[in-house]
């Protein structure tokens, strides 16, 4: 379905969201918070993955047990503050393989500058999940969605952790086929081009930059 948007409201996430939210959490605080985070949001994004059956022979006996039939994931995470959500992502499939794209936001037009690139030679081939904790402008997400599509991966959403109606009306409006999957979808955003309520800037809340 085009132009969709999965609203992940398990109540931990929307719990650990929260805490997040708060201005007194640290650094340190923060990090884990989205890296547990994460690791649930991998179990949603990988809901539609196929499975298959092979034998193997418990401790009591043999039985057809279920599998991954395919296994082929790319995580790409735009910098520097999607590495908080892939790292969480890579604690549940340790063996996908990591992609990098750098942009960032020109302060005057918050339009998305490109200036760092690196993605694996068979992403091609595979799934791919593009995190970024905030979807704000989305400037920087179509951008680097639309280099990605470059590439031709087999299929691709779009992972964050808070969003605001109007980052996701111009997502979709440039790239409906691919689904956002995030915790929450705010109320606005604001003449800066932070979203509100928010949670301020990710990536200093991350690395404590300040």
């Amino acid at each position: 379905m085009a132009g969709r948007v999965i609203v992940v409201d398990h109540p931990v996430v929307q719990h650990k969201l929260t805490q997040m939210r708060r201005r007194e959490t640290p650094s340190g605080d923060f990090r884990r918070l989205l890296r547990e985070i994460s690791t649930l949001f991998a179990y949603e994004v990988t809901r539609d993955l196929p499975v298959t059956t092979v034998e193997i022979e418990t401790p009591v006996a043999q039985m057809m047990a279920p599998v991954l039939a395919d296994r082929s994931m790319c995580f790409v995470s735009i910098l520097r503050a999607g590495n908080g959500i892939v790292d969480g992502m890579l604690d549940v499939l340790p063996n996908a393989r990591v992609g990098h794209i750098g942009l960032y936001r020109d302060p005057e037009t918050l339009v998305a500058v490109e200036y760092y690139f690196k993605i694996p030679e068979d992403a091609h081939q595979r799934h791919m999940v593009v995190a970024d904790p905030m979807l704000a402008t989305a400037n920087s997400a179509i951008a680097a969605v639309r280099r990605l599509k470059e590439i031709g991966p087999r299929s691709m959403k779009f992972v964050c952790l808070v969003a605001s109606p109007e980052g996701v009306a111009s997502f979709h409006a440039e790239h409906p086929d691919v689904p956002i999957y995030t915790a929450s979808v705010d109320e606005r955003l604001n003449d800066h081009g932070y979203i509100v309520p928010g949670l301020g800037d990710a990536g200093d809340r991350i690395f404590g930059t300040k």
